[in-house]
């Protein structure tokens, strides 16, 4: 069994190198890429203070696809291009969305999202899935933040 104590008074890129370095020693070894999800988003929700939903989608054909998370009930499918999560999907990019009642086409899956941080999970340079933060504060994420879980899904890439 694994036991990981984030500091929660730790500065942002020291809590986001530990969380790579936890995530990595979670996964290792392991071949099986839905386990590790799980295990990542439950990992995250441990480590990211004040969100609402931590999780993956999977990218399968030409849109993205529910994966493991934890928060309330998700949208199970959305279009490359679609919402947040699907235009950082498409685009390949981070998107940090301080208010996402303000995105354009926002998929609202939980009502009480009013940030998100999607980040674009790659291997060899093709987006695999994204990592999808949201938090009911608004402006929960900075740069900081996204630099984090940037480091994160490189980190973890090759496991899922």
């Amino acid at each position: 069994m694994y036991h990981f104590t984030p500091d929660p008074n730790q500065p942002k890129p020291e809590l986001y190198r530990e969380l790579a370095g936890s995530a990595a020693a979670l996964v290792a070894g392991e071949p099986d890429p839905v386990a590790n999800m799980a295990n990542l988003a439950a990992l995250i929700r441990q480590f990211v203070p004040r969100l609402n939903w931590a999780g993956f989608y999977r990218v399968v054909q030409d849109e993205l696809v529910l994966g493991p998370f934890q928060g309330a009930t998700a949208c199970i499918r959305i279009p490359f291009g679609q919402g947040v999560c699907g235009t950082a999907a498409a685009s390949g990019e981070t998107l940090l969305v301080p208010d996402v009642h303000a995105f354009p086409g926002h998929i609202a899956c939980d009502a009480a999202s009013a940030s998100e941080l999607v980040v674009p999970v790659k291997r060899g340079g093709v987006v695999i899935a994204v990592i999808d933060l949201d938090s009911p504060d608004l402006a929960r994420f900075d740069a900081e933040d996204a630099r984090g879980i940037e480091l994160l899904a490189a980190a973890i890439s090759s496991a899922i």
